[in-house]
């Protein structure tokens, strides 16, 4: 089983108040799950949070950019947002991003 990165650990950490948080390794990253729901994932060391129709604007009205990806040559897009930056600094905030996430 592969070792988790270490800003993996660091991002469990500060979800930890949520309560049921883990990891699970897919694709070269990590989903962030809360029980069963993957609510965030992990790339190339980068958090991001699932976004719907409502809660898109919050990221994009802060220049956040969505999780993309090339397969068969193409560009994919998911709906999945970089978390923004005081989720690092701030724990009220990652715990209302990752609520929101959720």
């Amino acid at each position: 089983m592969a070792r988790q990165s270490e800003f993996v650990e660091f991002v469990l950490e500060l979800l930890a108040p949520l309560g049921n948080v883990r990891a699970r390794a897919m694709f070269g990253g990590h989903g962030i799950y809360q029980g069963d729901v993957m609510f965030a994932l992990v790339a190339d060391d980068r958090l991001y949070f699932k976004a719907d129709a409502v809660t898109r604007q919050a990221f994009t009205k802060q220049g956040l950019a969505p999780f993309t990806y090339v397969a068969r040559g193409k560009t994919q897009t998911l709906q999945y947002y970089e978390a923004p930056p005081e989720v690092f600094e701030e724990q009220e905030a990652m715990r209302h991003w990752a609520q929101q996430a959720v």
